[in-house]
C-alpha cells in the first residue's frame, strides 16, 4: 500500500467510524489534524501487519489503527502509550565530554552541570548524556530491543558508563485512563539476559492521562 492509500484508508474511519472503538474514542477524544488531514505521526509495517500511529490533541499517547496491507483493511484500532525508552547515564564529577569519551555510541541529547534547564531559570545540577536511537511512537517491545541492540554495539563503554557514572536504562510510559485498567509492558528472559551483559538497570515513570471512555 502507498502512503496515500493509508492514509484514505484511515481518514473514512474517522469520519464514517465503522468501529465501535473509533466511537467511543472521538466521544471523548480529538486527533490532531494538519490543515484538514489527519496527522501521522508514524506508519510501521511489519509483514502484511501496518500500524499508523495518530496523535490524540493535548495528550502524548496515540490512537494506532491496523491495517493489512494485502486485503487493504483496517484489522483492528486501539489506544497504545506514549513510550520513550534511551540509556542515560548522569555524574556530578564529569563532564559531558569526559562521559563521551566512554563510549563511541551516537549521543542524542547531553548537557553540563551547571546549563539552564530548557525551562524556567533553575539549573542542572549533575552533568548526563542520553542515548535513544528511536523517538518516534512505536510499540514497548520494538522501541526496547531497538535500544539493546544499539546499545550491544558498544558492551564495554555501556558497562563503563554503569559503573563510573549513573548509567541505566530510563523508560516513560504515558498511557490513556481510558477504563482504569492500563496493562504495562514486559520483559521476556532474552531482554533479562541482555540487561546483565550490559550491566544495566531499568527505571520505569508510568503515567496515566486522558478522559474516561463515556460507556
Amino acid at each position: 500500500m502507498t502512503t496515500e492509500e493509508i492514509i484514505e484508508l484511515v481518514e473514512f474511519e474517522l469520519k464514517f467510524i465503522e468501529w465501535g472503538v473509533t466511537e467511543q474514542f472521538l466521544e471523548i477524544h480529538s486527533p490532531i489534524l494538519c490543515g484538514d488531514k489527519v496527522q501521522i505521526d508514524n506508519i510501521v509495517t511489519n509483514g502484511d501487519k501496518i500500524s499508523v500511529f495518530i496523535p490524540v490533541q493535548n495528550e502524548r499517547f496515540y490512537l494506532v489503527i491496523y491495517i493489512d496491507s494485502k486485503e487493504q483493511e483496517i484489522i483492528g484500532i486501539s489506544i497504545e502509550p506514549y513510550v520513550a525508552i534511551y540509556f542515560k547515564a548522569t555524574s556530578t564529577e564529569l563532564s559531558v565530554a569526559e562521559l563521551k569519551r566512554y563510549s563511541n555510541l551516537e549521543i542524542t541529547e547531553s548537557w553540563n552541570q551547571g546549563d539552564k534547564k530548557p525551562y524556567g531559570i533553575s539549573t542542572y545540577n549533575f552533568s548526563c548524556i542520553i542515548i535513544e536511537p528511536n523517538k518516534k511512537p512505536n510499540n514497548f517491545e520494538t522501541k526496547f530491543n531497538e535500544l539493546i541492540s544499539e546499545l550491544k554495539k558498544d558492551k564495554v563503554g555501556i558497562r563503563n558508563l554503569s559503573k563510573i557514572a549513573d548509567g541505566y536504562i530510563q523508560i516513560a510510559m504515558d498511557f490513556h485512563n481510558g477504563n482504569g485498567m492500563i496493562g504495562g509492558p514486559n520483559l521476556n528472559e532474552e531482554n533479562i539476559r541482555d540487561l546483565n551483559d550490559l550491566g544495566l538497570s531499568i527505571d520505569f515513570d508510568l503515567y496515566v492521562s486522558g478522559n474516561p471512555y463515556k460507556s
